[in-house]
């Protein structure tokens, strides 16, 4: 399957070179940020940190 034929995750609009490698992963991924902290706060979810491999 090519790009043209997948959707981008959020991770499609960071700037960071190594999270745009995974703007096409079939994950729920957010970048380091208030949202992402935010959301796991109200939907009392833990959050689970990547810290990379490539």
């Amino acid at each position: 399957m090519n790009t043209a034929t997948r959707v981008p995750n959020r991770l499609a609009n960071e700037k960071s070179p190594y999270l745009l490698q995974h703007q096409y992963n079939p994950v729920n991924w957010y970048a380091w940020n208030e949202e992402a902290f935010n959301l796991a706060k109200m939907e009392n979810k833990p959050i689970f940190l990547s810290i990379g491999y490539s």
